[in-house]
Order: structure tokens, then C-alpha cells, then sequence
């Protein structure tokens, strides 16, 4: 599932008059920012994925476009977030809706006091869900996770985040570290706390570290495409040539608009829903 930028009203001034407000550091081009996902959706199609579109709503922020943030599909259906984001609270509501209309069911909900946002939240694999505590989650949602989720088998852990740039601009679990396949994390070591870099070499996960001249500009989202295939944002050439070196196929998309202005890379722009075996 994607949101398309005039979904979440990248193309309506009174929306891009607010942007300084949702921490964009300048409104959006929104002619620039429209054609770069679909640069995106190009490569995913191209890889065997199916696309669907988050219709248009008056309660989606510029914010929606990022559509990774409001839910998590798990096995046994979607687990609908409360953003720590309040403008995206909304959202989740948006994704349960559709997702029920498209014949995913929703297994929960995250209830205050509790918070959630799945940038926060990493598979380490099919029974492990890792999520990381700070800004955007807190203690009880990842209490309501582990209550959602453990009666199904899936462990759920929690890992300390850092405060970084401040709640402002707050760092998710997956700012610090992308799973490209079984054993490989791309990482942004220095700022990953102790205790999670332990845990993932205790599961048997080698490294790549992104190239730190590329940490503002997302270096270390990228998304996982299956097969040793990753997406990721074009301006981020030497994290990219590392990736290469190591044996992965990336296939790259401008970002200057959609994923740099707006701090949410190709992970962020898409929400898995279903993976089938055809």
C-alpha cells in the first residue's frame, strides 16, 4: 500500500502552508515530490509487487504519504497504530478501513494511553518482532504489542532509542538499521544503542555500515525487495556502492522531494500487506 502525495494533499496549498509545522525544513514541490514515488512504484511493480493506492481523506496530513508509520499486517491481520505523531493519529483509522475492504482483517488496536509507530518496529524474523522505545513509542504500547502478539507465538523485545536531534525530528528504530535479507543489517552503528547491537549479533546478523557523509539523507532506509534486490534513494551514491560491493541489486529513485524534505525513505513510503509464494 502506498498514499500517493495529492492523497495526503501535497498538491493543496493550505496543506503545504502548514509543512514547518509537520517539521518539513520547506514546503514540497509538489510537482517534484509527485513524480518521485512513482519512480518507486515503478521498481516495485518490476519486482513482482502489487499496488494499492490509500484513497484521498480531508483527515490525512502531508504526513500519510508515509504510509509505513500508521499500521503493521501481520500474519493474523493488521495491528492498527496510535501514532506518538498526533497530526497522524488519524491515519490509522484510514488504514484499517481500507485494508478491511480489501479483505484484510484487523487482529487490534493500540489504546491510549499507549503509542506506536511501526518505523519503530522491525521483524527479526516470522516468531521475534523487535520495537523500539522513544518519542513515538512508549512502555504501554509496546506492553499492548506484547499482549496483541505473544498469545500467537511471536516474541515480542523492546530496545532503547536514542534521543538524538530531540522530539522534533526523533529517530525510529528504523533510522538506525534496515534488514536486507536473513543474516545482513544496514546500519547506522553509532547510533544504535549497545544492548541492540548485541542482540542482533547474537542472531547471527553481519554488517554494513552506510557511509556517514550520507546519514542525513536517509542513507540507511532502504527497502528489502526480496532476493537479494533493495529500493533505494539515488542521492545516497557511496552507502549505494557499499550495497553493490557486498553482492545486492539496487535499484535507486530520486528523493530530494519525497524522502529527504520530508525525513521518510522507501521503507516509509509503502506498508507491506500481504506476501504471497506465486
Amino acid at each position: 500500500m502506498v498514499c500517493a502525495p495529492p492523497a495526503a494533499g501535497w498538491n493543496d496549498p493550505q496543506r503545504l502552508a502548514h509543512s514547518a509545522s509537520l517539521g518539513f525544513p520547506r514546503p514540497p514541490v509538489s510537482s517534484v515530490a509527485e513524480a518521485q514515488p512513482r519512480s518507486l512504484c515503478r521498481i516495485l511493480q518490476d519486482c513482482g509487487a502489487e499496488i494499492s493506492y490509500l484513497p484521498p481523506s480531508p483527515a490525512l496530513s502531508l504526513d500519510a504519504v508515509y504510509t509505513h508509520q500508521a499500521a503493521l499486517a501481520t500474519d493474523l491481520g493488521l495491528i492498527a497504530m496510535r501514532p506518538g505523531k498526533t497530526n497522524r493519529v488519524p491515519e490509522a483509522t484510514q488504514h484499517r478501513e481500507f485494508c478491511w475492504g480489501i479483505g484484510i482483517p484487523t487482529l487490534a488496536e493500540v489504546q491510549p494511553p499507549g503509542t506506536t509507530e511501526a518505523g519503530d518496529m522491525v521483524w527479526l524474523d516470522e516468531h521475534t518482532l523487535l520495537i523500539g522505545e522513544g518519542f513515538r513509542t512508549n512502555a504501554e504500547g509496546i506492553r499492548q504489542m506484547q499482549q496483541f502478539l505473544q498469545p500467537h507465538g511471536v516474541e515480542v523485545l523492546s530496545a532503547p532509542l536514542p534521543y538524538g536531534p530531540g522530539p522534533s525530528a526523533c529517530l525510529h528504530l528504523m533510522s538506525l538499521f534496515s534488514v536486507l535479507d536473513e543474516s545482513t543489517v544496514l546500519a547506522d552503528l553509532p547510533w544504535l544503542a549497545v544492548q541492540t547491537v548485541e542482540l542482533l549479533k547474537a542472531r547471527g546478523y553481519r554488517w554494513i555500515e552506510i557511509d556517514y557523509s550520507e546519514r542525513d539523507t536517509l542513507a540507511v532506509n532502504v527497502l528489502s525487495l526480496g532476493g537479494r534486490r533493495l529500493a533505494a534513494i539515488e542521492e545516497n551514491r557511496k552507502t549505494n556502492q557499499r550495497l553493490r560491493d557486498a553482492g545486492f541489486e539496487v535499484h535507486t529513485f530520486p528523493g530530494s522531494e519525497i524522502c529527504i524534505n520530508g525525513a521518510g525513505g522507501p521503507t516509509c513510503l509503502t506498508r507491506r500487506l500481504l506476501r504471497t509464494d506465486s
